[in-house]
């Protein structure tokens, strides 16, 4: 089996700090890593490798540190990579993301299935993977909790939070998964040192055939990405302490933080 499995570059959101005043994250100087559910999305590609054979591809659009990103994945289990990194490929959405991601799988040309995470670290939309089998013409099962091959179809356990929902496909088709998919493995020391080795091809929006033109007027638009404003009540508590205490609880029943 052929697996596609793309991946997003993003900031280290461990390392994220907020600005008080102008309530902006402070990006500048972070590492770059790929997600929990990307990771996610690459080990249940390969443990399908693992299982039934074949052929796994980590796909990601970025800036140029994708050259060295893409090495985590090559050293957690994919077979090969191509990285797409041109000045074109900056402030993209999800629109324009699948429509490069797309031209890259149809330039790669051979595939079964493609496994992406069912939202980004860092603005989780959810909806490039949906909007690229939509421009692949391909079936999409989401929020796939579990995953099993047998009989040359997909089975594939959807988490719906009050209910899991059982769905079976042919191939090909795409998938997004959830972070309770499984665990990631963290790779060896001997899988890191290989992965250099590994084929990687970086091609930019000349290889893929993609203009501007192509991206058009897109439906949606974020209006903000500021964090929330935190207000503190400022109480303070004087006297005995065993007074205090109660204070606290009955302030805290009232304020609905304990229950009564």
């Amino acid at each position: 089996m052929d697996i596609i499995v793309c991946l997003k570059q993003n900031v280290d959101m461990t390392q994220v700090r907020i600005k008080k005043e102008a309530r902006e994250p402070v990006l500048d100087g972070l590492p770059f890593v790929f997600g929990d559910m990307d990771r996610n999305a690459l080990e249940e590609a390969v443990r399908m490798k693992e299982k039934i054979g074949g052929k796994v591809i980590a796909v990601s659009v970025g800036s140029t540190k994708l050259r060295e990103t893409i090495k985590d994945a090559l050293a957690a289990g994919a077979d090969e990579a191509v990285i797409l990194i041109d000045p074109l490929f900056t402030d993209l959405n999800s629109q324009m993301t699948a429509k490069i991601l797309a031209k890259a799988i149809q330039k790669i040309g051979k595939y079964d299935l493609i496994i992406l995470g069912e939202g980004s670290a860092d603005n989780y939309s959810g909806q490039v993977g949906p909007r690229l089998a939509e421009i692949l013409a391909l079936p999409a099962i989401t929020y796939v909790g579990r995953l099993e091959y047998a009989d040359n179809k997909i089975q594939a356990t959807r988490n719906m939070e009050e209910s899991l929902e059982l769905i079976e496909s042919s191939f090909p088709l795409l998938i997004t998964v959830t972070s309770g998919i499984n665990e990631p493995r963290l790779p060896s020391l001997m899988q890191i040192l290989k992965a250099s080795k590994k084929p990687l091809q970086e091609w930019n929006a000349s290889a893929i055939s993609i203009t501007s033109e192509d991206f058009g007027e897109d439906g949606y638009q974020i209006i903000s990405n500021l964090a929330p404003v935190g207000e503190r009540k400022g109480v303070i508590l004087e006297g005995q302490l065993d007074e205090n205490i109660d204070k606290l609880v009955n302030a805290l029943q009232k304020e609905g933080v304990l229950g009564v």
